[in-house]
C-alpha cells in the first residue's frame, strides 16, 4: 500500500466521515437543547441550555476543523489553499468564541 493510495484514496473518505461526525454532533446538540428548552418551558425544569448547546457546538466544530486540516493535504492550487485557510480561520474564531461563552457560563454560578 503506497502513500499515494492513502492520500488520494482513503483520505477523502476519512474527511467525509469527520465532516459527518461534526454534523451529527451539532445536530444532536441542537435537538437535545431544543428538547430541554421545551422541558424548561412547559415542565419548569432547570437545565443549563446555553452551556450544553455551546459545548456540543464546540465539539462538532472540532470535528469539522479536523476535516479541514486534513483537506490541506489534498490541495492542488493556491486559490484552494487560500479558501481553505479562510475557512479554518473562521472556524477557529468561532471555536474561540464558543469556548469564551462556555467559560463565562461556567463562571456564572460562582458570582451568585
Amino acid at each position: 500500500m503506497s502513500l499515494d493510495f492513502v492520500i488520494e484514496g482513503c483520505l477523502p473518505m476519512i474527511i467525509s466521515v469527520l465532516e459527518l461526525m461534526g454534523i451529527f454532533v451539532v445536530t444532536w446538540s441542537a435537538l437535545h437543547a431544543f428538547w430541554e428548552y421545551l422541558m424548561n418551558t412547559f415542565c419548569s425544569k432547570c437545565y443549563n441550555l446555553q452551556f450544553e448547546l455551546a459545548n456540543g457546538l464546540a465539539i462538532g466544530l472540532e470535528f469539522k476543523m479536523a476535516a479541514e486540516i486534513l483537506k490541506t493535504v489534498l490541495v492542488r492550487q493556491m486559490s484552494e489553499l487560500l479558501i481553505l485557510g479562510a475557512v479554518i480561520i473562521l472556524r477557529a474564531l468561532l471555536s474561540l468564541l464558543i469556548h469564551f461563552e462556555i467559560k463565562a457560563e461556567k463562571s456564572k454560578p460562582d458570582e451568585q
